[in-house]
């Protein structure tokens, strides 16, 4: 007769046992969900804006350049709100060169920005690939008394009969705080999409 009890008392502490790791399952996969749910996704758009010129400004003409062409390529192929191209449009001012900047008005820069935007995908095109000049080729130079520096930044743009290369020569000048700022860029010759 021992032995129906000690069965009896063995499923009763064995479906304690398991009622006890249900319980932690339970508990653990809540915590779990709820650490999920609040896990935030940065926007490319969102990542350009969260970045901190005063702290971490991009030290070399190359790096400034790279940015740049990493403001254009969320311009031109993320799906952004008018509001969005507007505010990473503000901040892209932060590496132009106050010259630069102050030649329009900000309504001014931003519709001018929102409808290169609009022809850019109403043609259909969009950014595959960009890099800049090696940091050998850089060229340093001075004008007026300012440190300058010029280089390249290549694009290549997916179009609707095949893929265009699009090289632009960028012109950077030394601010006060000793940034490179781009003064300005044109594109070289034939090269339109």
């Amino acid at each position: 007769m021992k032995s129906p009890k000690g069965v009896k008392g063995f499923i009763i502490i064995l479906i304690l046992v398991l009622m006890v790791v249900g319980y932690y399952y339970y508990l653990s996969n809540k915590g779990y969900q709820e650490r999920k749910e609040a896990e935030v996704v940065i926007t490319p758009a969102q990542s350009l804006l969260l970045l901190n010129f005063d702290v971490n400004y991009p030290p070399t003409p190359k790096e400034v350049v790279k940015q740049y062409m990493e403001f254009s390529k969320v311009l031109h192929n993320e799906e952004l709100t008018d509001d969005e191209v507007g505010a990473v449009g503000i901040k892209l001012l932060e590496i132009l060169d106050d010259e630069l900047a102050t030649n329009k008005s900000h309504d001014d820069y931003i519709l001018d920005l929102k409808s290169e935007i609009k022809t850019f995908k109403d043609n259909n095109y969009s950014i595959v690939n960009m890099y800049t000049s090696q940091s050998t080729d850089v060229e340093y130079f001075t004008v007026e008394g300012h440190e300058c520096a010029s280089l390249y930044g290549t694009f290549n743009i997916r179009t609707s009969s095949g893929t265009k290369v699009l090289t632009d020569i960028f012109i950077l000048r030394k601010d006060d705080k000793g940034h490179w700022k781009i003064y300005g860029w044109q594109p070289m010759a034939n090269d339109e999409p």
